[in-house]
């Protein structure tokens, strides 16, 4: 049953929904149908170990028994601008990421997805940082990662790779450096433009150097790397956060982790130490800035693509998934007049929903959070809004519902942000405003399963 039901506006009329539903299904089908399209291999000749375009599992023994679940995780966003000839040839790429759960061993997952040819990846490693704002590694915790055994692997244009099992102990809240090293050029990086956290680069291959002294590049990107996953004794499964630049955490503080996401998964964390009846789960954070429910930009496969259109990529092939939440819609109606009516938006959140119900995942729902004051707000805007929220406190939309909305507004003048909860944009929280998001979301709500639909 969904916890909160304050009323809302009407359903939409049958004879629209069935013509939106009919649009949103053409929707999802063609973007499907891209995304298959760029996927395929490009059938070049080579002995070494090639990624196909759905995952290609590790086959090293696992380091223990266990849950494997999402640590971290990211989407693919676009094509990085300036790459399209060289890539990150002769350079070596080392991301930082900051983990939900620990675990006793680990595996990665590379993408090309937006690569024009095949990204040769000749080596790769994982470590524990030495320490937050540093590329450096703790010496005793640096392995090599291999790709059914071998440590170079080819990434067709479109596809992806998932690592054998390191085995590596990593602990809840460590920032975990993955470094890849490619010496030829592959094209357009696939990269993830607004981590909020900082990355390093190096000349040359420094994949396996763990002072960092030659990562003299800091970048505010993620490239390649889109999710770890660890074999873990705190987890069973791993709620996957998606949405916008809310989500992504735009507007909170570089490096400090401070994104509604992180503090769910501190929650998450605390509870099970405390033996309280809470569920043991990861949370991953699949937010893109910009992102909307119905339209991506151009390209092919897009930049941004549409939430649409990868649903099944961000949340469904997420590993060990248990829960969604979304919190998507407000880039419909700030950026989209032509296609962001109150009918089309609620047509794409059911279809969502009714993806993540037939893979048996529950869906919790996130109201639209205010923008008054800012660049796009207008009266009609807010409007819409409005309606799309009674909807969903309503409970006609998701499984459960979490009042972002309500714990983020200003009482006095509920169209915009609390003061204190505001960036400054009037559009994208503060710290403050994220670790509010975090606390509201209630730990019961991600009890259960998908409900059985009559």
């Amino acid at each position: 049953m969904t916890r909160v039901r304050d009323g809302g506006a009407g359903a939409p009329p049958t004879k629209h929904r069935a013509l939106l539903a009919v649009i949103v299904t053409l929707i999802v089908t063609i973007s499907a149908a891209i995304y298959a399209g760029a996927s395929a291999d490009d059938g070049a000749q080579d002995h070494t170990p090639r990624a196909q375009a759905g995952l290609s599992r590790g086959e090293a023994a696992p380091a223990s028994t266990g849950a494997w679940v999402g640590a971290w995780a990211t989407a693919p966003a676009a094509a990085e601008p300036g790459t399209e000839t060289t890539g990150m040839a002769g350079r070596s790429v080392r991301n930082v990421v900051h983990t939900s759960v620990g675990g006793t061993g680990a595996r990665i997952t590379l993408s090309n997805l937006y690569g024009q040819a095949p990204l040769t990846v000749t080596h790769a490693s994982i470590a524990l940082a030495s320490g937050p704002g540093t590329a450096a590694a703790i010496a005793d915790t640096m392995r090599r990662l291999t790709f059914r055994g071998s440590a170079r692997v080819i990434i067709p244009a479109g596809g992806q790779v998932m690592s054998d099992t390191a085995r590596i102990s990593i602990p809840y809240g460590a920032n975990v450096l993955v470094t890849t090293f490619s010496p030829v050029p592959s094209g357009p990086v696939t990269y993830h433009p607004r981590a909020q956290q900082t990355s390093y680069l190096a000349d040359g291959d420094r994949t396996a150097d763990v002072t960092g002294v030659a990562y003299t590049t800091p970048t505010p990107f993620w490239r390649y790397l889109t999710a770890l996953d660890v074999l873990s004794h705190e987890a069973d499964g791993t709620v996957v956060a998606f949405g916008d630049s809310i989500t992504d955490g735009l507007g909170s503080e570089t490096d400090a982790d401070h994104r509604w996401t992180d503090v769910l998964a501190e929650r998450l964390h605390e509870a099970a130490g405390t033996g309280r009846d809470t569920p043991r789960y990861s949370v991953v954070n699949e937010g893109i800035s910009g992102n909307r429910i119905l339209t991506g930009r151009a390209g092919r496969p897009a930049d941004n693509p549409s939430g649409l259109s990868r649903f099944r990529r961000d949340v469904l092939e997420r590993t060990n998934p248990k829960v969604v939440v979304v919190l998507l819609g407000v880039n419909d109606i700030l950026h989209s007049p032509e296609l962001a009516d109150r009918d089309g938006i609620l047509t794409g959140l059911h279809t969502l929903v009714g993806q993540a119900h037939a893979r048996g995942l529950k869906v919790v729902g996130g109201t639209i959070t205010p923008f008054g004051g800012s660049s796009r707000d207008t009266k009609a805007r807010e409007t819409m809004r409005q309606q799309v929220n009674g909807e969903i406190r309503a409970g006609r939309v998701f499984d459960e519902v979490v009042d972002f909305d309500k714990a983020l507004r200003d009482a006095y003048d509920p169209r915009r942000l609390r003061s204190d909860y505001d960036s400054g944009d009037h559009l994208h929280p503060s710290d403050k405003g994220y670790a509010r998001m975090g606390d509201t979301l209630d730990l019961d709500a991600l009890k259960g399963a998908a409900p059985v639909r009559a």
